[in-house]
């Protein structure tokens, strides 16, 4: 009995292996960076300040998976170096969520790379590209890292204010679409009170 326990175990145990193995292989392989557009003519100034996560889409995001996503903000602070430091901050059933990490340029206008990478266990690099943005609408982003020998990327759609235009939601879904990923890679957060 107990030996017939033990089987069973190992057996299941080596299927959420392989599933967990299977599901890291099925994501869609991120593109090389050269494929991704750069912002030309970056002003790191009038690109600080506050963004709405108005869109998100990504090679690990699954519609089916995610629900009804909230919408949060991430604000971008210019430092004297040229790095930023950028909040994201999420609403959570009572509270609020916070994440600070600081974004460094690399040689190319509009590129960045997380700053102590070391303090993220298992994040091997980590790029963010500003992919379009006319500052004082909205951008779109580009984030690339590799975990534990897996890549991830995601585009994401920021807003001045919590709603844009139909049409910069189109260019959205059109430059996720460019880039491999589906509709069902493709969600859009649902505002938190009143537009602003």
């Amino acid at each position: 009995m107990a030996l017939g326990l033990l089987w069973l175990g190992l057996t299941l145990l080596g299927v959420l292996q392989t599933q967990a193995q299977d599901s890291a292989q099925n994501l869609i392989r991120s593109p090389p960076l050269l494929r991704i557009p750069l912002q030309p003519d970056f002003q790191d100034d009038q690109f600080q300040g506050k963004w709405y996560v108005v869109g998100l889409a990504g090679n690990a995001i699954r519609k089916e998976k995610q629900g009804q996503v909230k919408m949060y903000a991430t604000t971008y602070e210019l430092k004297n170096d040229g790095s930023y430091n950028v909040t994201s901050t999420l609403l959570r059933d009572e509270g609020c969520d916070h994440w600070i990490r600081t974004f460094v340029p690399s040689s190319l206008p509009g590129q960045f790379n997380l700053r102590g990478i070391k303090r993220y266990p298992g994040v091997q690099s980590y790029t963010v590209r500003v992919v379009a943005t006319n500052y004082n609408q909205y951008a779109i982003m580009f984030f690339k890292k590799f975990y534990k020998n897996q890549g991830y990327f995601k585009t994401t759609l920021y807003g001045r204010t919590k709603e844009l235009p139909p049409e910069r939601r189109e260019e959205f879904i059109h430059f996720a679409k460019s880039i491999g990923l589906t509709d069902d890679h493709i969600i859009f957060p649902i505002p938190i009170g009143k537009a602003q």
